[in-house]
């Protein structure tokens, strides 16, 4: 088999030789740095001789150097743009609708086993903790420092202001209050407050605010204690608080932003690659709003002798104009001008009939920066249903992965520092939950369930579901979240009793009923299927399908 053949080497010429001879050691190490030399540009990203890539030489920083010191002119720029440009805000409330939604609820999922308890002790010491935790994330002065949201909007505003300016910080105080039982708060923090004290240079252990341990990890959090651009500019105070305390090891700041590079100390904000494009687009925009509207008030000037006046086309008296005057232009407006002036009209070409696709063509290139198919970024959908169903589920792809971050970045440790003080206060029996690390993360483990993504066709969806169940290929708890965003547990409690209050009540229902577990279901006949329902020849001859099962209608409702 034939070696695979590498670059060439570099061949000898006359001072190569004349080198040789004399010093054969010297032109050794000289045949190696060519040899060295000729391995370079074998990219053609790291070629330097091309003429597009001569004077394209970016230094290759850490990723703190990359960012850190363009994050308060981005978040400038972008908060700008998610104010006043509608395509900047449909991306981000895009995303926030379809990541946080309504809120991520919490379903406690402990390694029971690991604990030694049983399945129903495990159920019984969930739902305590579940009813616990809402009763706590659903009242915003039990929550929130400000007394102004619950657990779950302030989810959507931590995941909002990420967005816009690359992370966020929430503080984690005890805070007493008569209407709750529980002290710890949620305290949240834009980015900016988040600087180094007395705005010292950033070094290898201080970035942005956040002071490292040598390791790497965040050890302390400089914070001023007002907004740096506050309406009424107070004195620098700044607050150095510890990430975790040092007495009880209990969490006081959680960082919630996206971690692209190894070492990077803070988040960039979601639109920053884009801010050119956009910013652009928006001004060309803008311009030919402006041209439209300026061939719209189609102005005539007219040249007399005797200067008669200025007609404005609303039936008003005319006024005089004089040369030199400020004429402006406007809907049916005729000018009069002097003798021997004349005007040379141009001819706008507005609307123009460009405009939509390449506007088109620029926001599909956006959508792959901000991983949103463009159908999805620009809530257009008018192609077939595989494609836009496609694009929903390649944008659904993205938003599970921004749920994920969110839950395990944000929503989890805030859990645990609660479920912290429920345990310490007992109203939740957790033995060992201190004294032990491998119990503690046996107790902690958790779901977070957001809203579903919702159909194009339920019925679609629904089948699909069903088949996935009758080949045991997900559970009726995945599949009522898929569908439905919803606790498949509490919806047959629920149900269960509804049926029976109908059944108590007399009344019929027009789906399904739940089948009881110990009702004795004769055996089928010879000429009967599984439901005691005739079924003869002529029905296999028909091609008519037997009647599905309660158990079967159940699993697909």
């Amino acid at each position: 088999m034939s070696r695979p053949k590498g670059p060439a080497l570099p061949p000898k010429n006359l001072i190569d030789r004349v080198i040789e001879y004399v010093a054969p050691v010297r032109a050794k190490q000289r045949m190696v740095a060519r040899a060295q030399m000729a391995l370079v540009g074998q990219y053609t990203a790291g070629r330097t001789d091309r003429r597009s890539m001569l004077n394209w030489a970016p230094f290759p920083g850490s990723a703190d150097n990359d960012s850190a010191f363009d994050l308060r002119v981005m978040r400038g720029r972008t908060r700008d743009m998610a104010r006043n440009q509608p395509l900047a805000l449909g991306a981000i409330n895009t995303v926030v609708t379809n990541v946080a939604g309504t809120g991520l609820v919490m379903r406690s999922v402990i390694d029971f086993a690991s604990l030694g308890l049983n399945e129903d002790e495990a159920q019984e010491w969930q739902h305590q903790t579940e009813r616990e935790f809402r009763t706590w994330a659903e009242n915003p002065n039990a929550c929130d420092a400000t007394r102004t949201n619950d657990f779950y909007s302030l989810q959507s505003l931590a995941l909002r202001s990420a967005l816009d300016s690359g992370d966020v910080f929430a503080a984690l105080p005890m805070i007493s209050r008569r209407d709750s039982v529980y002290s710890t708060k949620v305290q949240l923090i834009e980015a900016d407050r988040v600087i180094n004290k007395d705005y010292l240079p950033n070094t290898n252990k201080m970035v942005a605010g956040v002071e490292m341990d040598a390791n790497g990890a965040p050890a302390k959090y400089h914070i001023l204690q007002s907004h740096p651009g506050g309406i009424m500019p107070l004195p620098l105070v700044w607050d150095v608080v510890p990430a975790f305390g040092t007495r009880t090891g209990r969490r006081n700041i959680v960082h919630l932003y996206d971690k692209l590079r190894p070492g990077q100390t803070r988040g960039v904000p979601y639109l920053a690659p884009v801010v050119d494009a956009l910013k652009q687009l928006s001004d060309y925009t803008h311009a030919e709003i402006t041209a439209a509207v300026v061939s719209s008030m189609f102005t005539v000037f007219v040249t007399t002798e005797n200067n008669g006046g200025l007609d404005t086309g609303d039936g008003s008296s005319p006024t005089s104009a004089q040369p030199g005057s400020n004429l402006q232009m406007g809907p049916g407006a005729v000018l009069d001008l002097a003798a021997g002036e004349d005007v040379q009209f141009a001819n706008p070409n507005r609307p123009n009939t460009a405009f939509d696709g390449f506007v088109l063509s620029i926001l599909r290139q956006v959508g792959v920066a901000l991983q949103l198919p463009f159908e999805v970024l620009v809530k257009h959908f008018t192609a077939s249903y595989s494609a836009a169903r496609a694009a929903l589920l390649e944008a659904w792809r993205f938003y599970k992965g921004r749920r994920a971050w969110l839950a395990q970045q944000f929503c989890q440790p805030i859990y645990e520092a609660w479920l912290e003080e429920a345990v310490a206060l007992g109203r939740i029996d957790a033995p060992g939950f201190f004294d032990d690390p491998a119990i503690r993360a046996a107790y902690i483990g958790t779901e977070w369930i957001g809203d579903s993504p919702g159909q194009i066709d339920p019925q679609k969806e629904v089948d699909a579901q069903k088949g996935l169940l009758e080949l045991n290929l997900t559970t009726h708890s995945d599949a009522c979240v898929a569908l439905t965003g919803g606790d498949w547990d509490s919806i047959v409690q629920r149900r269960a009793r509804e049926e029976q209050t109908l059944e108590k009540l007399g009344l019929q229902t027009i789906y399904a009923p739940l089948v009881s577990a110990n009702v004795n279901t004769p055996a089928p006949g010879p000429n009967q299927n599984k439901n005691g329902n005739s079924q003869d020849k002529g029905d296999q001859e028909t091609g008519d399908a037997p009647a599905s099962d309660d158990a079967s209608d159940l699993e697909g409702a």
